[in-house]
């Protein structure tokens, strides 16, 4: 039996950008956070559980797009999207980005999925991935 010390959390990751402070507020700004205090290279976004999503510019090689996914409150899903909607960001129902301008309804919940600036495809979502 494991001892909550012994707990393994992701503490922080590097999200590749072209433009650190571009990709960090806007990502921010749709979440309804802050961008912290530039830290080394790495101007970060903290998020509500601890984990800081540290943006890092990359400017000499292409960037490989990946995925984040967000676990956000219900209350706050609508003015996430009227934010996308504002920004002018077109928002999908499913990954594949088939579905623009809709939500879906998985596991209950709500869920979107966008493209951030640097073409990394973030999700929000209301209920986590039943497994």
């Amino acid at each position: 039996m494991s001892h909550p010390s012994d707990a393994i959390q992701l503490n922080h990751t590097i999200v590749c950008s072209y433009d650190r402070s571009l990709s960090a507020h806007f990502l921010a700004d749709i979440l309804g956070l802050e961008v912290g205090a530039p830290f080394g290279p790495f101007l970060p976004v903290d998020l509500s559980n601890g984990v800081t999503l540290d943006y890092y510019e990359w400017k000499d090689k292409p960037i490989q797009p990946q995925h984040y996914a967000f676990l956000v409150p219900e209350g706050r899903f609508d003015a996430m999207i009227d934010r996308l909607e504002a920004a002018g960001v077109t928002y999908y129902a499913d990954p594949g980005h088939t579905e623009p301008g809709k939500v879906n309804g998985l596991f209950g919940g709500r869920g979107a999925y966008f493209d951030d600036p640097d073409g990394h495809n973030m999700e929000i979502m209301t209920t986590p991935y039943k497994r």
